[in-house]
């Protein structure tokens, strides 16, 4: 990966990776991670010997709820909210695919306009992430989550245009689908591809943390991604309807 893309302008713990049968009695594909480190800068990274995927997103848009969710651990995303790591790059090593691979790491960044920081703290994270997201050469795509009833805010605007001009595969993550009716869904769906209709390799998905809809469609994307394929658009069926109709109220 070039070190010239532009950025946006604005306890170890693991989780199991196998399959768990969910309320309703199937098995839930999950992913198993283990934590790696903290950085609070592109200096105190690990070496980019590995791929990675960052995961970004709005602190409010349900970024946590994903990491656990993938991983069928609550313990996940807590390592992330540990004092002194929430504004910092949070590292975890993939320990197991869902073809039981293992290999590559994803990158948990601090969510985007935390209330309880001061303008001094939100400059060092706007310095750091984009310090990450520039110049990190292991960085081989980046997940946005959004909420879907409020997508697209200027931030994922922002981050939108700058994976479509760093040439940077991009999954849109409409998370908290299940807030919303089938249709109303389908219609947020419909007007965030729209709006992202002419950039290459980019993904937009519902999904809900809450009832898995379209889990296994992620996971799909994040092994892809971090083991090598190089159209992920190409390769991947996006579902267009819930997994689970009962459960999109």
């Amino acid at each position: 990966m070039a070190t010239s893309r532009r950025a946006p302008d604005s306890g170890r713990g693991s989780a199991s990776g196998a399959s768990r049968a969910g309320a309703s009695g199937r098995e839930e594909p999950r992913i198993s991670l283990r934590f790696l480190t903290s950085a609070p800068n592109l200096a105190r990274c690990p070496p980019p010997d590995q791929p990675e995927v960052a995961i970004a997103g709005r602190s409010n848009a349900g970024k946590s709820s994903v990491l656990n969710r993938i991983t069928g651990n609550r313990q996940t995303a807590r390592v992330s909210k540990t004092p002194g790591r929430t504004q910092l790059l949070n590292f975890f090593e993939v320990e197991r695919h869902l073809s039981g691979a293992a290999g590559g790491r994803l990158v948990d960044l601090p969510g985007y306009g935390f209330a309880k920081a001061g303008k001094d703290a939100q400059a060092r994270w706007q310095s750091s992430v984009n310090e990450y997201l520039t110049r990190r050469d292991s960085l081989v795509g980046v997940i946005l989550v959004m909420d879907i009833r409020h997508p697209m805010q200027p931030f994922d605007q922002e981050l939108c245009s700058w994976a479509a001009a760093s040439q940077l595969p991009l999954l849109v993550l409409l998370n908290k689908a299940d807030k919303l009716k089938y249709g109303a869904q389908q219609r947020v769906l419909a007007d965030v591809r729209k709006a992202l209709s002419g950039q290459p390799n980019t993904l937009v998905m519902t999904f809900s943390a809450h009832t898995g809809l379209n889990q296994g469609a992620l996971l799909e994307v994040l092994e892809l991604w971090l083991t090598g394929a190089e159209d992920t658009a190409a390769a991947v069926p996006v579902p267009e309807t819930p997994a689970d109709p009962d459960g999109a109220s």
